[in-house]
């Protein structure tokens, strides 16, 4: 199930119950040969982030969930819609270029989900990844109450920049962020 909410002319909201299997999930630029990533992407060599890691134009992004359903939030802005970082244990920033202004939504060798069109069309964008509930995604957890782990990944033009920890709290964010 996907949910739309569009907010006065800023930031385009989408909402999913998306499907996780190894513990991923797939921003994946909508190129004529879009294919997402067959592997683990390498973190950033100096500046490691962990639970988001992108490479030619696509991310791929790490649940704490191994297999199942999470909650999943996506903001695409024309700018920065700020981190909310009461609301999530992990914010993670990472650049991520577009080539084709578009970007899809995978799961772990599913269904894609459509997103709205990139505001400032093909080139550099910021991804914003946040986390809440990691650690409590752990096997066997009980989901017949709905998920235990949610997600808001927010997307904006900006400049190439080098990724950033904005905030870190659970012991599986910074698991991935240790060197393999």
């Amino acid at each position: 199930m996907n949910e739309s909410t569009a907010l006065p002319g800023t930031v385009h909201v989408m909402h999913f119950d998306l499907r996780v299997s190894y513990a991923q999930a797939y921003l994946i630029d909508c190129t004529d040969d879009a294919e997402g990533p067959e592997d683990l992407l390498d973190d950033h060599p100096t500046h490691p982030v962990g639970i988001i890691r992108v490479a030619d134009g696509n991310a791929f992004l790490i649940t704490g969930l191994h297999t199942g359903t999470v909650d999943f939030n996506v903001a695409v802005a024309d700018h920065d819609p700020g981190a909310d970082t009461e609301g999530f244990e992990d914010v993670v920033e990472i650049s991520i270029e577009s080539e084709s202004g578009e970007f899809m939504l995978h799961e772990w060798g599913g269904e894609g989900h459509e997103l709205p069109a990139l505001p400032a069309g093909p080139g550099w964008y910021r991804l914003r990844y946040h986390a809440r509930g990691m650690d409590d995604a752990v096997d066997g957890v009980d989901l017949s109450n709905g998920p235990v782990d949610h997600y808001l990944l927010q997307i904006w033009p900006a400049e190439e920049s080098l990724p950033q920890v904005v905030k870190h709290g659970s012991s599986c964010a910074a698991n991935w962020r240790q060197p393999s």
